[in-house]
């Protein structure tokens, strides 16, 4: 009899079971469209190696100046012709060749095509496009700018471009050395990889804003020391400035403040690695600045899917443009002004 029932309640126990299985597996269709749809909004992208060498950047950035500002020129971005490489070359700009750019230039114009004509064809086109474009899409197009006037270089005059618009984050005049370090190991805290770039300089070189954009983070952190997050106007890029200088790191920057690419936003120092606040832990004075890319604001602004670029090729193009400084008592102020429309890509 006991052997009985303890056969009964098994099977009773498994038809439970099998009865909640079924409750699953049979949810209303409603549901579960709701559920496929839910995930298909979260497709975003999650990784972006981005191994353009600066010889592709600079070919590529000519190419997008001059057929924006030659009379008789079909214009043509600099983002688009990358992303066309990219997907040719699996990816592996090691195999870049400047002709390559030549050549496809040439091939838009003989078909009277487009590169996005051109890239349909190719599997990972529209990625390598979304990818680069989170990566540079604010660093090209018009702007004005105030200049020295030809007549009179001891006035000034605004004059309206278009070309690259972002700066290097170290001020004209100032020396600087660095290295590829993206991905080297650290250790303080915890071990890690070097999610930014290096630049090495003097205590108080004028640390400049490479992007326009709104401040969402000033002030201590450990790791970092006195340092200043920029977020760019299309909420793609966050810029990170870190071991700025003990006890005047940088002077009225607070969160929400609105910053134009060229300002000057602190100052190179060696602070960070102490929980205690304005403590110079850093060995070498530097200015550690990285990029993160934003795609999904929940899960990759402050979760533990961030993506960090390596910057060295960036850091090399971006010695094009630095910005002229001038001081002021204890500050340092851009010398030139310079306006960009928000709404700008």
């Amino acid at each position: 009899m006991i052997i009985k029932a303890i056969k009964k309640k098994t099977i009773l126990l498994t038809v439970l079971i099998l009865a909640s299985f079924l409750a699953m597996i049979l949810t209303p269709a409603a549901i579960y469209t709701a559920a496929k749809d839910s995930e298909e909004e979260k497709k975003f992208i999650k990784w972006v190696d981005f191994g353009v060498p600066y010889e592709a950047l600079d070919a590529a950035l000519s190419v997008d100046i001059k057929t924006h500002t030659e009379e008789n020129q079909t214009p043509i971005s600099w983002i688009d012709i990358l992303a066309y490489l990219a997907s040719k070359y699996g990816g592996d700009f090691s195999h870049f060749k400047k002709s390559d750019i030549e050549k496809l230039t040439q091939r838009v114009k003989e078909q009277n095509t487009t590169i996005d004509e051109l890239g349909s064809s190719l599997k990972t086109y529209a990625y390598f496009k979304e990818a680069y474009g989170a990566v540079l899409s604010g660093f090209v197009g018009d702007y004005t700018i105030e200049v020295p006037d030809p007549e009179n270089p001891e006035q000034t005059t605004m004059e309206s471009r278009y070309g690259l618009r972002v700066f290097s984050p170290i001020a004209k005049g100032y020396s600087y050395s660095h290295f590829d370090d993206f991905g080297v190991s650290r250790s303080y805290g915890y071990k890690r990889k070097h999610l930014g770039h290096d630049m090495m300089g003097s205590v108080g070189t004028p640390i400049i804003a490479i992007e326009s954009g709104t401040i969402e983070c000033v002030g201590w952190n450990q790791y970092g020391g006195w340092r200043i997050g920029i977020r760019s106007f299309d909420k793609k890029r966050y810029y990170y400035y870190a071991h700025l200088r003990k006890d005047h790191p940088y002077n009225d920057m607070y969160e929400g403040k609105v910053i134009t690419a060229g300002d000057v936003i602190g100052y190179l120092g060696m602070t960070g690695y102490s929980p205690k606040e304005n403590v110079n832990n850093i060995n070498t004075p530097h200015l550690h600045y990285g990029l993160q890319l934003i795609f999904d604001e929940e899960t990759q602004k402050d979760g533990t899917n961030q993506i960090w670029i390596n910057l060295y090729a960036i850091t090399k193009l971006l010695e094009k443009n630095k910005s002229a400084v001038y001081r002021e008592d204890k500050e340092y102020y851009r010398k030139y002004e310079m306006f960009i429309k928000e709404t700008e890509d």
